[in-house]
């Protein structure tokens, strides 16, 4: 007896439709969409690098309940000799992170860098933050707290040595790290302050001199 042969009726079905249909060899299949359409644009640099530092939820009390919102401290550097912080609150991290951003980009100051370090030793104070920052030899690193050493990664110091001696709070710590920094002189202005110094105290001594006389 002849054997017959059944085919597939789904084999046949696909072998059967004419062309041009919506098989998984058209172009409007699944892997058919369009082409790559060119190579993106390259984004320019970014000028200035933003570290968020903390964000905190404060609450505040209205008539109808409690009013929650975050609060954000941001610090603006461009890893040179400019550097910002801002502090700013909003109705979600977004918000204040944006918000503080721009606080931290129009509070830009310039710092004098020597060497990789700061010219001199600085210590202020804010509030109840005591910040206490003192120049390094090559190869020391950043010696700091978390705070201080957010904002000084942001500039061209790469040697260090800071300490907190005060309250922990972030902000004022912040603050105190942003006054130090903008309290620095140069080393080619240190010599004028020294004659100024020094005429202010000849000037005085005279006086001085006439009064032990009478």
């Amino acid at each position: 007896m002849a054997e017959e042969k059944i085919q597939n009726p789904a084999v046949t079905e696909g072998t059967a439709r004419p062309e041009g249909g919506r098989g998984r060899d058209s172009g409007r299949g699944r892997g058919g969409g369009r082409g790559p359409r060119g190579p993106k644009a390259p984004e320019a640099p970014k000028e200035f690098e933003e570290v968020t530092i903390n964000i905190d939820r404060v609450a505040r009390v209205m008539a109808g309940g409690r009013r929650f919102r975050f609060k954000a401290l941001v610090v603006v550097g461009n890893r040179k000799n400019k550097v910002g912080v801002g502090v700013a609150k909003g109705q979600d991290v977004t918000t204040a992170i944006t918000k503080a951003t721009n606080k931290a980009k129009k509070n830009l100051i310039t710092i004098p860098i020597e060497n990789e370090t700061i010219p001199h030793e600085v210590e202020t104070k804010v509030a109840g933050a005591h910040v206490l920052m003192k120049p390094a030899a090559p190869g020391t690193g950043i010696i700091a707290g978390g705070v201080v050493r957010s904002i000084v990664g942001l500039t061209s110091v790469k040697n260090l040595i800071s300490k907190s001696l005060g309250s922990t709070n972030k902000v004022n710590i912040a603050y105190a790290t942003i006054e130090g920094l903008q309290n620095l002189v140069p080393k080619d202005q240190w010599h004028r302050a020294e004659k100024q110094t020094t005429k202010k105290t000849v000037k005085s001594t005279p006086k001085a001199d006439a009064k032990e006389k009478k």
